[in-house]
C-alpha cells in the first residue's frame, strides 16, 4: 500500500514507524534543505532483507543472507543535482546529508517548512508478505533438490545441474518536498536452473527459470518441472546443432523472453533523460513514424505480481501504462520527475534506483510490444531462408544509436518455409530503430517473459519484465560460423 499523510494523521505514523521517524522530523529536514533555493528535494528510505541459495552436484554449495537499510537525500536546483546517502537512519544523519546536498543552490529561503499532506491510497499490485519467511530453510533446500531431480529425470544425458533460489523483502518510504509521502512493501523471488548435457563427447547447456513479486509458494512441483523441462530441451537442441550461417537474412523471433532485444535496443532510447539530452536516436521525433505499421510498444508498471511492476516508483509516483509507439508512430517517452519537469511533461512513474545509495533515473518497468494477427507457423512458412530464434541470451547495445549484438541460445535454420535443423553460435546484429521498420509480421501469441530480467543502466541494476509476440524481421545481419 502507498499513501500520503500529515503529521497529525495516523496513516503517516504507520508509514514512518518501520524507520523510527516522525513526520515532524522529516518536515524539519526539508526546512533545513530549503534554507537554500531548491526546485525539488526528496528523501528515500529503504530497508531490505535478501537471501540466495545455490545447489551444485547435489549439495547446497552456497547460501547468503543480507540486511540493508539507509536513506538517500537528493536536492535539485535547475539541472543540477546533489545527492548524499547514509546507512544510518536517524535525525542527525538526515540533517548532515541535507547540509551536504543543499550546497548546489544559492542561499536564501524559497519557502518555509514542508508539511506532509494527506492523500489517496494507491492499491497495491502485490502482497506484502515476506518471501523469506514463507518457507523454512530446510524446505528451500528441498525445493532445490526437487528441481535437480526433475531435471535429471528428463534426460539421462544430463550430467550436471545447477539450481538457485533467491528472495527479497523490501520496504521503501519516499518523502518529497511537495508534501507527498509514499511507502511500498516489495517482495521479489526467483528460481533458476541450468543443466549441462553430454553426448558423443559433446557438452551443451540450457537454462530456465522464473519469478515475480510473490513468495515461494508460487514454485509448485508443476512449475519446477516446467523449468527443468525447458532447460533440458534447450540443452538437447544444442547438442544436435550445426554451425550457424552468417549474412543478412530474415529472422523469426519467438514470443516472451526474446522481447529482451526490444527492451535493450529500443526501450532505453525511449527513456526521458536520453531524449532530453538529445543523445537518443528517438530524440525530437514525437509524432514521426519510427516503426512499421502495427507496431505498438508500451511500458507498464501496473501488471499485478510481475517482476518489473511497482505500486509506486522510487519517487513515490504511481506507475502507469505508457504507450511509447502506437501503430508505428512515436507518441511518448518514459519519465521520472526531473526529466518530465525539464521537458514540460508529466512523470510516467518510471523513476527507479537500485538502492538508497543510488540516484533515481528514468528506467523501464515491464516493456513490450502488443500482438498482431499472424501465427508463428505462417511466419516460418513464408520464409525461404532464415533463422528462427526461439530464445535469446546476453547481448550488447549502444543506447545512443540502438546498435545491438545478441546471442541466440536456441535457434533453428529455416529453409523453404520449414525448420530443418538447430544451429549454434548464431548472433543477431543490427540497430533498434532500423529493426523496427523491418518488422513484416506480428504474431497473435503475445506473452510475458517468465520473470528473470535484470536491467543495467548507469551502473545500477533493477528487476524488469519484457514481453512480445513472435515477430518476423527482414534484413537482419546474422553472425555465425558458416557462410
Amino acid at each position: 500500500m502507498t499513501t500520503s499523510a500529515s503529521h497529525l494523521d495516523t496513516a503517516s505514523s504507520s508509514l514512518l514507524a518501520p524507520f523510527d521517524l516522525t513526520a515532524r522530523q522529516l518536515e524539519t529536514v526539508f526546512g533545513d534543505l530549503y534554507r537554500h533555493r531548491l526546485d525539488y528535494a526528496d528523501l528515500y528510505f529503504q530497508y531490505s532483507r535478501s537471501e540466495g541459495w545455490s545447489l551444485e552436484e547435489g549439495i547446497v554449495k552456497s547460501g547468503s543472507f543480507n540486511i540493508e537499510s539507509g536513506v538517500g537525500v537528493r536536492a535539485i536546483s535547475g539541472e543540477k543535482t546533489a545527492f548524499a546517502y547514509s546507512d544510518e537512519i536517524s535525525l542527525p544523519a538526515l540533517k548532515s546529508a541535507a547540509r551536504a546536498t543543499r550546497a548546489i543552490a544559492a542561499q536564501g529561503t524559497k519557502k518555509g517548512q514542508v508539511p506532509l499532506l494527506s492523500g489517496k491510497t494507491v492499491p497495491a499490485l502485490y502482497g506484502a508478505a515476506d518471501p523469506l519467511a514463507s518457507l523454512p530453510d530446510t524446505e528451500k533446500v528441498k525445493l532445490l533438490e526437487r528441481l535437480e531431480g526433475f531435471a535429471r529425470a528428463e534426460d539421462t544425458r544430463v550430467v550436471e545441474v545447477m539450481a538457485h533460489i533467491a528472495g527479497v523483502y523490501e520496504v521503501v518510504l519516499i518523502a518529497r518536498s511537495d508534501g507527498h509521502l509514499a511507502a511500498d512493501v516489495r517482495p521479489l523471488v526467483r528460481v533458476s536452473v541450468t543443466v549441462i548435457m553430454q553426448a558423443s563427447g559433446r557438452r551443451e547447456q540450457g537454462s530456465s527459470g522464473g519469478g515475480g513479486r510473490f513468495d515461494y509458494a508460487y514454485f509448485t512441483d508443476a512449475v519446477l518441472r516446467d523449468y527443468a523441462k525447458q532447460a533440458v530441451h534447450q540443452a538437447s537442441v544444442n547438442l544436435s546443432a550445426r554451425p550457424a550461417p552468417a549474412g543478412e537474412m530474415t529472422v523469426v523471433l519467438g514470443n516472451g523472453w526474446p522481447g529482451i532485444l526490444l527492451h535493450e535496443a529500443i526501450g532505453h532510447g525511449l527513456e526521458g533523460d536520453f531524449n532530453r539530452k538529445g543523445s537518443s536516436a528517438f530524440a525530437g521525433r514525437i509524432g514521426e513514424r519510427v516503426a512499421a505499421r502495427g507496431v505498438t510498444v508500451f511500458d507498464d508498471g501496473t501488471i499485478p505480481g510481475r517482476r518489473g511492476s511497482l505500486t509506486v516508483d522510487d519517487e513515490g509516483t504511481p506507475t502507469e501504462r505508457t504507450i511509447l509507439i502506437e501503430d508505428g508512430i512515436l507518441v511518448g517517452y518514459m519519465h521520472d520527475r526531473m526529466s518530465a519537469r525539464l521537458m514540460g511533461l508529466t512523470p510516467t512513474g518510471n523513476a527507479r534506483r537500485e538502492s538508497y545509495a543510488h540516484m533515481p533515473m528514468p528506467r523501464m518497468t515491464n516493456t513490450g510490444m502488443l500482438g498482431g494477427s499472424d501465427t508463428q507457423a505462417e511466419m516460418i512458412a513464408s520464409t525461404k531462408r532464415g533463422i528462427f530464434c526461439a530464445h535469446l541470451g546476453g547481448g550488447q547495445v549502444d543506447i545512443t544509436n540502438g546498435k545491438f549484438v545478441f546471442q541466440c541460445t536456441e535457434a533453428w535454420m529455416i529453409e523453404n518455409g520449414k525448420l530443418t535443423h538447430p544451429v549454434k553460435g548464431a548472433s543477431l546484429i543490427g540497430d533498434g530503430p532500423s529493426a523496427l521498420t523491418r518488422i513484416t509480421m506480428i504474431g497473435d501469441d503475445f506473452a510475458m517473459d517468465p520473470g528473470i530480467g535484470v536491467c543495467g543502466k548507469g551502473g545500477q541494476g533493477v528487476p524488469v519484465g519484457v514481453a512480445q509476440p513472435s515477430l518476423k524481421v527482414t534484413g537482419l545481419t546474422v553472425g555465425g560460423t558458416a557462410v
